[in-house]
């Protein structure tokens, strides 16, 4: 037999513990189950659909594997077909575990394609979910135009006040679900908390009758905070925005314990929302190693556009974590840690013109848009976020118009409200487009 060695994968011996977190996901793992590329700096891209097999047994032990988790766990998957799993959707999954503090990850093609997937995991006929009043006009949809055909109610409530939630639980909840920061408002929500009731109610429940405790994590990216690590059951996330970061390629990711593995790829399986393979590899490559460095710069922006929009005359609120004037400033300076501990509060701004009236405030708010779509340099009119580019919007009319005008309030949404995701542009140059479409309104 040949002892010759130099064609294997190098086993890595060494504690990488010492090394932080920023590093982590440049590096990722750099020996990798899922696919032997330890010869090449950057992962190759898989191109193909389908896995050639090399006997009958061979494509047997691979259906074998396949969502089989208990049994073949450590074991390297054999690749049969893309629907199934393939090497880039797997090692992003890995990192993205890693990065999020959680035991697996299963990635979709849209961070609707998560949520759908996790719930449908949950939650059954006849069961409920308690969902915060302020979520992404998306889920709302999903929430009030499918969910009722399968018979799962969904209350909604501010979780911001915890006797809300107290109060709506039954012996039917079976998942309590938000955002925090939430879309579009930033109301942010005390995880540790809601861990707290939700331990109390499942200490008279049996282990698979848990209430599960699941979050939204695409504004804050896990540079900015780590959800599971506050006492969340599972983390979803857009890949789409902050991770991603480019603005290029649309995914999205469920994170949780290990034993959820199977059900979520039996669910994408069948389901079809499967992440394409040059997606995944875009993330895996340009987006995540660069989560860390491009929100770094986003915060520092952010905090100063917060700050110049909280000063001007024309402004009513702004809301955005960073600020001491913003109600859940304390809350979000003990959830909001980058990788090292220091306060991150993302980069995300909402915040509203003053006028009269509130259709008045509307009206300042549509003019200020609409002049800065046709003359900012820096900020485009366009939804979406985590982009290099700087992007507002406004939800009453776009990302959240599903909700019906008389709603909007109670969903936590000002009509007149403004979406400004903060991009990777210098801060003055921002302000400046800001102070200029601010003096368009008389």
């Amino acid at each position: 037999m040949s002892t010759d060695n130099k064609n294997k994968p190098p086993v890595n011996t060494d504690d990488d513990s010492k090394y932080s977190m920023d590093t982590h996901i440049i590096y990722g793992k750099n020996v990798s189950a899922k696919w032997d590329y330890s010869h090449h700096v950057t992962a190759p891209i898989s191109s193909s659909t389908t896995f050639r097999l090399d006997s009958v047994d061979r494509g047997a032990q691979g259906f074998q594997r396949f969502a089989n988790t208990k049994d073949f766990g450590g074991e390297a998957p054999i690749f049969i077909y893309d629907r199934l799993g393939e090497p880039n959707k797997d090692m992003l999954e890995e990192n993205l575990a890693y990065v999020e503090k959680g035991e697996t990850a299963v990635t979709f093609t849209t961070g609707m394609g998560a949520i759908s997937a996790v719930l449908g995991i949950l939650v059954s006929t006849g069961e409920e979910i308690i969902a915060h009043s302020t979520l992404y006009g998306c889920t709302i949809s999903l929430f009030n135009n499918w969910y009722p055909r399968y018979g799962i109610n969904v209350l909604y409530t501010d979780l911001t006040k915890l006797e809300n939630l107290k109060e709506k639980i039954t012996v039917n909840t079976k998942a309590i679900y938000f955002e925090s920061p939430a879309n579009p408002n930033l109301d942010i929500i005390d995880i540790k908390k809601i861990r707290k009731i939700a331990d109390e109610i499942n200490a008279d429940r049996e282990e698979t009758d848990h209430l599960q405790i699941i979050i939204d994590n695409t504004f804050a990216t896990p540079y900015c905070q780590r959800p599971l690590e506050l006492g969340a059951d599972f983390v979803v996330h857009s890949l789409t925005k902050g991770i991603g970061g480019f603005g290029t390629d649309m995914g999205g990711v469920v994170i949780g314990k290990n034993k959820y593995r199977d059900l979520l790829l039996l669910f994408r399986k069948d389901f079809g929302a499967v992440l394409n393979t040059k997606s995944a590899w875009a993330i895996l490559t340009y987006g995540l190693p660069t989560v860390g460095l491009r929100q770094k710069q986003q915060i520092s922006t952010a905090l100063k556009v917060a700050k110049f929009l909280e000063a001007h005359p024309k402004i009513s609120y702004v809301n955005y974590p960073g600020l001491e004037s913003y109600k859940y400033y304390n809350l979000a300076k003990e959830q909001m840690l980058d990788f090292e501990g220091n306060f991150a509060p993302g980069s995300m701004i909402y915040f509203s013109l003053k006028g009269n009236t509130a259709a008045e405030c509307k009206s300042n708010g549509i003019k200020f848009m609409d002049y800065a779509a046709d003359n900012a340099y820096t900020m485009t009119l366009a939804v979406s976020l985590g982009h290099t580019r700087t992007l507002i919007e406004h939800p009453a009319s776009m990302t959240h118009s599903v909700v019906p005008p008389e709603k909007l309030e109670e969903k936590g949404i000002d009509p007149g409200g403004v979406r400004l995701a903060i991009g990777l542009e210098k801060a003055e140059d921002i302000i400046r487009d800001l102070e200029d479409s601010l003096n368009s309104i008389l």
